[in-house]
């Protein structure tokens, strides 16, 4: 466990001096987006963004004056430094941090950056950034390796490799809440009862193996409210997807066993399930119950399908995770096979952040503290490239899952095999990747030419708006970069204003921006450090799009002139005669009307900006709409409050299945009392003209 808290050790007078100097010479202080509210992320195979490649060992060299203010502080650390094990974290005059290591020594790691020479150009400018470092003592070097991985998680230092994966991984649950245990995919907090099987890497394969495991094990996927509903099967009986315990077509020892055997499938003892299915088929068959046995042989099928799905299967690995490393043109590629139960459960592939100097093993190493900070690991963790403290790893794993992990190189066999396979997916997601933010570069190269713009956008923000006559109305914030969409910086706004006109688009997009900028606007309190999402894409926007015309963009241009924003470039794009897609115009504030050929590259950029917004209001407002409609039926019961209607909802699960409920139902809902159970049914069973 942690032994010491976190011992802030100032820099002495002299290396204090100039810590302003130093930090606006270097150019240190990490600029990225804010923590918005993220949109449900797209199931891409590959993730994360590919970042600018910092070129270490070109440009200016680091003034030899804030370099020996730099190891002024870090000798001053040195004498304060214990000689055990323990994190530590090298920060800058604005309190950023630019570096989170892990030491077995402290004392001998942070004096070998108190020497003068030998420092490539990433670490010269790293220590001539430096004016505190702050020290956590830990009782193992294990412990320091998993406080390192959270607290680069968390903290995002501009020296660090980063790992920037906004999504969770999509699991398979069996609940354990009810006696005929549900089938689902499940995504998120692990928090409901029941088993969970994955991580799978994506949702489509997720789907595909439930679809298979519910022809095989016949079990039920619907909710809770629906199964109790039920008077007679549904058409996943029908189709020998489901056998049917709602209706009692399955006693519970038959559902019983039907999920002991999902369980045992799931859990990697698919040969002995498919024996016994088997046998059971030749027992049918011998006993002439045909139709049974052709129920077995559907089920077997089913199975064989399922593996057969996954592309390629181990014969000899049952449950592991394969990394393989590849790195080109100063940009690094992970990508990560998913194996359990003996069984391809897809792959991801992933763009960690980091500068040239950093070697693939060094890369790779702290790829895996950061992405097993917050997911479970297998039994076998197989690898491209040998890491420096894999056994360290390996015991800090050990410790997380409670079960003996071992992070292995392989150099003969199907091991081997399995990590050439993904080194070669690798190297081809790197490729990908490349020529895609190639394609993306001489997009916003056009996008500057057009619109005469002073330099490259980096970051172009889309807003649109969205209601129903002024009803559930909500506005959205896109966002686009060198990288393409950033999913993970979305924003929608519920609009609040009260005396709001229904329908006043002005008024709904005045109220969305000002918002947004003065959050920018506003100072941070004091002593609170400004940490941006993602240090690659700048805070704020080099470009606005809205849509709509002139009108749209006056009133607009308005809003930034009353919050002052003189450097942020505004544009709206509205729409062609009839609506027809490359008949859009494009309006600047004082700046005459821009009209592109119908197959301008740029045109359909800025078309894909605007259509991505649409889609992404629409989707919002729809989520809006769908629950203001799912609650109506409740807002007019009196006595009936938030906290009650939630209640019920959750209990019944939608507002038919409240009406149909009898008194003594409604009255098991806690929070229920046996007069509001009254109240909640009299409201639905009245005449309609006594409610």
């Amino acid at each position: 466990m942690i032994d010491d808290p976190t011992e802030p050790i100032p820099a002495p007078a002299d290396a204090a001096a100039a810590p302003e100097a130093a930090a606006e010479a270097l150019d240190v202080a990490a600029q990225g987006a804010p923590e918005l509210d993220p949109d449900t992320a797209a199931e891409d195979e590959e993730d994360g963004a590919l970042p600018d490649a910092a070129d270490d060992d070109s440009g200016e060299p680091v003034p030899e004056g804030p370099l020996a203010l730099g190891r002024a502080a870090i000798e001053h650390a040195v004498k304060h430094a214990p000689q055990s094990p323990g994190v530590y974290r090298m920060l800058n005059a604005a309190n950023d941090v630019l570096y989170v290591g892990k030491a077995k020594n402290v004392k001998k790691r942070l004096s070998s950056y108190a020497r003068p020479t030998g420092h490539v150009m990433r670490i010269a400018r790293m220590i001539a950034a430096t004016v505190m470092v702050e020290i956590i003592s830990t009782a193992t070097e294990t412990e320091a390796l998993l406080l390192e991985a959270n607290l680069i998680k968390q903290l995002r230092p501009r020296f660090n490799v980063l790992l920037r994966d906004d999504k969770s991984f999509p699991y398979i649950l069996l609940s354990g809440d009810h006696w005929a245990p549900q089938i689902l995919k499940h995504r998120g907090a692990q928090s409901r009862p029941g088993r969970y099987f994955g991580p799978f890497a994506s949702v489509g394969a997720v789907n595909r193996t439930i679809t298979a495991l519910q022809r095989a094990f016949l079990m039920r996927s619907c909710t809770d409210s629906f199964f109790e509903s039920r008077t007679r099967p549904c058409l996943l009986y029908q189709i020998r997807r489901c056998s049917g315990p709602c209706t009692g077509e399955i006693d519970f020892p038959g559902y019983t066993e039907l999920v002991k055997e999902a369980k045992d499938f799931l859990s990697g003892r698919s040969r002995a399930v498919k024996q016994q299915l088997a046998g059971e088929m030749e027992r049918a068959s011998d006993e002439l119950e045909f139709e049974r046995a052709a129920l077995y042989r559907d089920r077997l099928a089913a199975l064989s399908a399922i593996q057969s799905q996954q592309g390629i299967n181990p014969r000899t690995v049952e449950e592991a995770d394969v990394f393989a490393i590849h790195q080109e043109g100063g940009y690094s590629c992970v990508e990560v096979f998913f194996f359990r139960t003996g069984q391809n459960w897809g792959n991801r592939a992933y763009f960690p952040r980091a500068e040239k100097s950093f070697t693939a093993e060094e890369v790779l190493a702290s790829f895996l503290a950061q992405f097993y900070d917050d997911k479970p690991p297998p039994k076998m963790i197989l690898l491209s490239h040998a890491i420096e403290d894999a056994e360290v790893l390996a015991s800090a794993l050990c410790i997380k899952a409670g079960f003996k992990v071992e992070v292995i190189t392989p150099q003969r066999g199907e091991k081997k095999e399995l990590v050439a396979h993904a080194l070669t997916n690798a190297r081809e997601a790197l490729g990908r990747k490349l020529a895609d933010t190639a394609t993306q570069a001489r997009l916003l190269q056009g996008i500057c030419t057009t619109l005469g713009l002073p330099q490259v956008p980096k970051r172009i923000e889309v807003y649109d708006n969205s209601h129903i006559q002024g009803t559930n109305a909500v506005g959205a914030m896109i966002v686009a970069g060198p990288d393409g969409f950033l999913k993970n910086q979305y924003r929608k706004f519920n609009i609040k204003s009260e005396g709001l006109t229904p329908g006043d688009d002005y008024a709904m997009m005045k109220e969305v921006l000002q918002r947004r900028f003065k959050r920018l606007l506003t100072p941070p309190a004091e002593g609170e450090a400004v940490r941006p999402k993602d240090d690659d894409v700048p805070l704020w926007p080099d470009l606005v799009i809205i849509d709509g015309g002139r009108g749209q963009l006056n009133a607009v241009k308005e809003i930034f002139d009353a919050l002052e924003l003189k450097h942020v470039t505004l544009m709206s794009v509205a729409k062609g005669p009839e609506r027809d897609a490359g008949q859009e115009t494009l309006f600047m504030p004082d700046r005459p009307a821009i009209k592109l050929q119908p197959r301008d590259p740029v045109l359909y950029f800025i078309q894909r900006l605007r259509d991505e917004a649409h889609r992404f209001v629409i989707g919002s407002h729809r989520t809006l709409r769908k629950k203001d409609i799912r609650e109506a039926g409740l807002q007019e019961i009196p006595g009936i409050g938030p906290t009650r209607k939630r209640a019920l909802l959750h209990h019944f699960g939608t507002l038919k299945a409240i009406e149909r409920a009898s008194v003594g139902d409604l009255g098991k809902v806690p929070g229920i009392s046996a007069e509001s159970a009254r109240k909640i049914f009299d409201f639905f069973h009245a005449p309609a003209g006594q409610r």
